[in-house]
């Protein structure tokens, strides 16, 4: 079992949060939320998640991805999903909260996408 790891890096005004092991219940969680609102407090409202390397995720995970996302939508940013491994992304489907969440497959079209939304809300 692999704890939840971190690292972020920024693309043309986008931070990414390449995230890999298991979001669950717990400390994991708690770090998902932290990490989010981490963040925003530094100012960094585009964000996106690469779960790639998820292996797995559970409610309470889903429940922390649904309040990061819900944070940044409160303070005018936009959090978008990356790289959805099948697994996370059956989860996704059978909660319904696939339809929530932007999620992209491509890195470089998921950065030039946030760029296009803002432009477009006006």
């Amino acid at each position: 079992m692999k704890n939840m790891t971190t690292s972020i890096r920024q693309v043309g005004g986008v931070t990414i949060a390449d995230i890999s092991g298991r979001i669950v219940l717990g400390e994991e969680s708690a770090a998902l939320r932290e990490l989010v609102g981490d963040l925003l407090s530094k100012g960094h409202k585009k964000i996106l998640l690469n779960l790639g390397n998820v292996t797995y995720i559970d409610s309470t995970g889903l429940g922390s991805l649904v309040s990061a996302f819900t944070s940044v939508r409160k303070q005018g940013g936009e959090l978008k999903l990356l790289n959805l491994t099948n697994k996370v992304e059956d989860v996704m489907q059978i909660t319904k909260l696939y339809t929530v969440f932007d999620v992209m497959d491509d890195e470089a079209v998921g950065v030039k996408s946030f760029g296009q939304s803002t432009a477009a809300g006006r």
